[in-house]
């Protein structure tokens, strides 16, 4: 079996599937070809993309996008965890210890928190090192 792309004089688009391209043929000759939008029986094949196959050695090699997007959200996840080991999850308090350790009123550590969308962009107008965390943590208090 072969599939085509079918074009109407109205510029309808469809598929068909024929034996071979001499039923196809066959059929257009004939006049048994006809749009199912609009009845018209002036039928042309229409421009169509090749379905060309990956190489054998190749097929595996290529993920869908989604399972590579996962794949790698999940190295993602994995890393940013493993770097909040040596964090201290301070909850809403991160901006202030932010800014108290930038001043040199607190020493300085690796922490982690919660803070407003304002109270970030003061941080980084202020010159505080921060950064957003790319994947959302739980906070320790909301686990079970």
């Amino acid at each position: 079996m072969i599939a085509f792309d079918l074009r109407c004089a109205g510029q309808h688009v469809f598929e068909a599937w024929f034996a071979s391209s001499a039923a196809y043929e066959e059929q257009r000759a004939s006049g048994l070809l006809m749009c199912p939008v609009c009845g018209d029986g002036d039928i042309a094949k229409a421009v169509m993309a090749p379905n060309v196959a990956a190489k054998g050695n190749r097929a595996a090699a290529t993920a869908p996008p989604a399972v590579a997007i996962k794949q790698v959200m999940a190295a993602i996840a994995a890393e940013q965890a493993k770097a909040l080991e040596s964090s201290q999850w301070v909850g809403m308090a991160f901006a202030d210890q932010a800014r108290a350790m930038h001043l040199g009123d607190t020493p300085p550590a690796s922490i982690h928190g919660q803070t407003t969308r304002d109270e970030a962009r003061a941080l980084i107008d202020e010159g505080v090192p921060v950064a957003p965390l790319l994947v959302p943590v739980v906070p320790p208090e909301a686990r079970n």
